[in-house]
């Protein structure tokens, strides 16, 4: 039995002054995005909703992609309170050892809070110059990313450079002598009860910055409370109060002046802080890729966090925004608190106000029809060769955009073989990359999900996999990768004769920062 410790008291809606039954709606709206994980929602410090769809729960790290970058911009408050750096520092001064040998005029003029307001002179995100050395032992990005041309005058154009909050990541890593993980957690992670964070790191070291945090939701809740509190956690100043009204507050323009917005996108040009997006509704919140969103509403002294994985992220946000704030009243601060808001909740506490709202039911998208066919019989356990053009499909990533590909779609795209196996309680999907194996297995579950390991290239990965006979003679399995956004829809096709004799194979990524077809392959029976 697993044992949750709750980092933030929880109560009823309707004791924080929220409308239980729009929470409720605001479940159902969110439930028609396909691919939603999680939902947790605040108010006066407290958890008044909590919602997982099932494979995903609470205990479960997830990838938060460019949420990571608020969390950078938190540390760099702490930075410049311990006088370490100030946000007019020139980034060459910082960076003296990556730095090119001609710095370039407008590299020259790069300071610390272009960076932070993504006006860094970059014409795309520079990234880019990272492509080469991704994954080269030793390999610098910061060196790449300095050499990158600037044509933009710094602090004069708006464009969303991941690698600005990479450099930034770097200079605190040389400030301090440690990865920003290790120094972040003493100073902002432990006082808040943080544990088990893990931030990934490039060649050198170096935590990315503006990406490769992992979390759990509530722990997500815990930094968008302490936002939402100006950096006071019980009776201490995490981080300065007018560091996170700067960070949280427009400083520079995002997009058109027109009020009507751009359609759908209209909370993408409400301004940018020091690595937040401004919403309507005086809002803001840290935005990660496919619906990773922390939404801090201070008018109705609110946060909501979810995590998912979908393109549809405009309307998670509308949804979010405009049901929250039918469900409660702007605050007038008389609302119940707990002593000392934002310490974690005790059982007197929770026995007084109450439970959450926690609606059950709820499953990420999972194929629907039948256990087996008649065909899905005939070729029970039986090995497909693939046709050798298997192993042409386009890559799934681009790292330009905010995040690496996901090298475990690649281990689709390089199918040798495949077999099904109908078990008493689901299906088995198993496939090799090779003629002399290993083969890989993955089980799934049939009307529900099926949780699991497999191993891809020798790394043990947690997979929940769910499969179903769509028709006669087609098979549909879908495969999550646990505690990210990433999902695979897998459409194999039997025909031949009526005896299932070869297999024309679909693989698709749900959301990637590239194509989404992962393999096309026809195969035949052994």
């Amino acid at each position: 039995m697993t044992t949750t410790t709750h980092l933030l008291p929880r109560a009823t809606p309707e004791s924080q002054g929220v409308d239980p039954a729009a929470l409720a709606r605001m479940v159902e709206r969110l439930d028609t995005v396909r691919d939603v994980h999680s939902l947790m929602v605040l108010r006066h410090g407290h958890v008044v909703a909590e919602a997982w769809w099932d494979p995903f729960g609470p205990v479960e790290p997830h990838q938060l992609f460019s949420v990571s970058k608020s969390v950078t911009a938190t540390a760099v408050g702490i930075a410049v309170a311990e006088g370490l750096l100030s946000v007019d520092d020139r980034v060459v001064d910082l960076l003296p050892d990556d730095a090119p040998a001609e710095v370039g005029e407008n590299l020259a003029r790069m300071r610390v809070r272009d960076l932070l307001t993504m006006t860094s002179g970059h014409d795309a995100d520079s990234m880019h110059f990272t492509l080469r050395t991704l994954h080269r032992p030793g390999a610098s990005w910061a060196r790449d990313i300095l050499a990158a041309p600037v044509p933009q005058v710094p602090g004069t154009r708006f464009v969303y450079d991941t690698g600005s909050t990479y450099l930034v990541s770097a200079i605190l890593h040389r400030l301090t002598g440690e990865r920003l993980l290790d120094w972040l957690t003493p100073r902002l992670f432990a006082p808040l009860g943080i544990t088990g964070a893990t931030w990934e790191q490039c060649p050198r070291g170096i935590d990315v910055g503006g990406y490769g945090l992992t979390l759990t939701t509530e722990q997500v809740a815990v930094l968008g409370q302490l936002w939402l509190q100006r950096g006071r956690w019980g009776d201490r100043q995490l981080v300065p109060a007018s560091w996170v009204d700067a960070m949280t507050s427009a400083q520079v323009p995002n997009g058109p002046t027109d009020p009507q917005g751009p359609g759908e996108q209209v909370d993408w040009v409400q301004g940018y802080g020091y690595q937040f997006w401004r919403c309507r509704f005086d809002a803001y919140r840290a935005d990660g890729a496919f619906g990773q969103f922390c939404l801090v509403r201070p008018e109705h002294d609110l946060v909501a966090v979810l995590t998912s994985g979908t393109v549809r992220t405009a309307k998670e946000l509308t949804v979010l925004l405009e049901d929250l704030g039918a469900a409660c009243a702007p605050s007038d601060g008389a609302a119940p608190r707990t002593p000392g808001t934002g310490t974690p909740g005790g059982p007197a506490t929770e026995a007084t106000l109450g439970a959450p709202l926690a609606p059950t039911g709820l499953a990420v998208a999972r194929p629907s029809g039948a256990a087996t066919t008649l065909l899905g019989r005939m070729v029970d356990g039986a090995p497909f060769v693939l046709a050798p053009h298997a192993g042409d499909h386009t890559p799934a990533g681009d790292v330009a955009t905010g995040a690496p590909d996901d090298d475990r779609a690649e281990a689709f795209g390089r199918w040798h073989a495949l077999a099904v196996h109908h078990t008493g309680d689901g299906i088995e999907l198993s496939w090799t990359t090779t003629p002399e194996g290993p083969w890989h297995v993955v089980r799934c579950g049939v009307g529900s999900w099926t949780t699991g390991e497999v191993d891809l290239d020798g790394a043990p990965t947690r997979v929940a996999g769910a499969a179903a006979w769509t028709a006669p003679d087609t098979l549909l399995l879908r495969l999550l990768w646990r505690g990210t956004p990433f999902a695979l829809d897998v459409t194999l096709r039997f025909g031949g004769d009526g005896e299932g004799r070869h297999v024309e194979v679909a693989v698709d990524q749900n959301v990637s920062f590239g194509p989404t077809a992962v393999l096309r392959a026809t195969g035949l029976g052994a």
